[in-house]
């Protein structure tokens, strides 16, 4: 089953948290056990898969970012926004997550953000879900 998740970001970088609509998707589904593949199919955005209990460590990812990959930086690409192409590419624009139970089987503190890089603007989550052969583990 494939579907696609539209998501409205805050602001130029922002790490909105997904978690919620990836786990109706499940829902609705009804897949008991398989996977979850996600995939931000724009080049200045990324899935990140992190604590979603404390909104300090989303900061500090983004302010880390920033201070590795500056928005002003010197660059060749001449849209002003290589910084979100290289950040994108850094944090990557998929990312894997068992179902069992019929839900996610994130650890305690995790989430699943969409990493915007380059917005305010929609993006689009592909969430694929595929069953395991032979059922449960």
């Amino acid at each position: 089953m494939r579907t696609r998740i539209r998501v409205q970001t805050r602001g130029r970088e922002s790490l909105e948290d997904i978690t919620p609509q990836v786990r109706e998707v499940v829902r609705r589904s009804g897949l008991a056990h398989g996977l979850c593949h996600l995939f931000v199919p724009h080049t200045t955005a990324g899935i990140i898969i992190n604590e979603n209990a404390d909104p300090a460590v989303c900061r500090d990812i983004l302010e880390r970012l920033a201070a590795l990959v500056p928005h002003n930086g010197r660059y060749h690409h001449l849209e002003g926004n290589a910084d979100a192409h290289i950040k994108s590419s850094l944090v990557g624009q998929g990312a894997w997550v068992p179902v069992e139970g019929a839900d996610l089987a994130l650890g305690r503190w995790q989430g699943i953000f969409l990493a915007e890089f380059d917005g305010p603007r929609e993006r689009t989550v592909i969430v694929t879900l595929m069953p395991i052969p032979g059922g449960a583990p």
